[in-house]
C-alpha cells in the first residue's frame, strides 16, 4: 500500500460518486454481484468508482451503515448516500439507476 491509499471514508466523502459492494465470500447472491459489477464498470468508465468490501473483514464498516444482508449496494457522493439496495440487481437496472443518480447529483 502506499502512502497515497485512501480511507474509505476519504473515498466515499470524495468527489467521484463510489459504488459500495458490501459482500461477504460465503454468499451465493454476492457472487452472482460480480460480473454485474464488472459489465456496469464497463459502461460507466471513470463516471463511478466501485469498490468491494467484505463483511467478515470490515465489519464495522458494515455495522456503520448499518448493513444486514449481502450483498448491499451503497451510492455514495460527497459522504452523502444517494441509493441503496440489497439483494442482486441486474447489470441494466444497476447501470440505469447509477446513471439517473449520477446525472441528479451533477
Amino acid at each position: 500500500m502506499s502512502a497515497k491509499t485512501k480511507t474509505f471514508q476519504e473515498l466515499i466523502d470524495g468527489e467521484t460518486p463510489v459504488l459500495v459492494d458490501f459482500f461477504a465470500t460465503w454468499c451465493g447472491p454476492c457472487k452472482m454481484m460480480q460480473p454485474v459489477l464488472e459489465d456496469a464498470s464497463r459502461q460507466l468508465g471513470d463516471k463511478v468508482k466501485i469498490v468491494k468490501v467484505d463483511i467478515d473483514r470490515n465489519p464495522l464498516a458494515a455495522s456503520k451503515f448499518q448493513v444486514r444482508g449481502v450483498p448491499t449496494l451503497i451510492l455514495f457522493h460527497k459522504g452523502k448516500t444517494l441509493w441503496r439496495q440489497s439483494g442482486v440487481v441486474p447489470a441494466h437496472q444497476l447501470v440505469q439507476i447509477l446513471n439517473s443518480n449520477l446525472l441528479a447529483n451533477a
